[in-house]
């Protein structure tokens, strides 16, 4: 008797879930969903362990690049680069985003156009502007020394 009311309570424990997962694919949302304690602590690493930054510009061919290059070495970081043009080298990606701990972006637009195309995903990620225009060749020197000062305040790395 014991056994069948145990049964007939993880039938209906099924059956909800499967009704909310459902419901949860339709809307496009994720469930269940992660609880805010269990993102940060998931989104924050541990002083032992690297970073992943991803560096984003617009056609993936000069800035972001020359930052990847830049802090490639660097032992707290894992960096990739990419771009928020349809036709940059490497088009950001939804894996990327999700990969990184941090993205840094080249200008305002470039985040303005991340938010657009991945909103949800980038619901608790860090997105910092570098406000570094669209003057500069790949591995120029004042665009390596830029970003040699305004990486690490944000990254908190030396």
């Amino acid at each position: 008797m014991k056994n069948e009311g145990k049964r007939e309570k993880n039938w209906k424990d099924l059956y909800i879930r499967s009704t909310k997962l459902a419901r949860a694919k339709q809307l496009g949302i994720e469930y269940p969903r992660i609880s805010d304690a269990e993102l940060r602590k998931n989104s924050i690493s541990e002083a032992s362990e690297q970073i992943n930054v991803l560096f984003v510009c617009s056609k993936n061919q000069w800035r972001s690049p020359t930052a990847e290059t830049v802090w490639r070495s660097h032992p707290k970081l894992n960096v990739r680069s990419g771009g928020t043009s349809p036709n940059a080298r490497h088009h950001v990606s939804e894996d990327d985003i999700r990969w990184a701990d941090v993205i840094l972006v080249m200008e305002e637009k470039h985040k303005s156009r991340l938010k657009a195309e991945y909103t949800r995903v980038l619901d608790f990620k860090s997105i910092h502007v570098l406000d570094i225009p669209d003057d500069y060749r790949y591995m120029d020197a004042e665009l390596v020394e830029q970003l040699k000062q305004t990486v690490p305040s944000i990254l908190m790395i030396e």
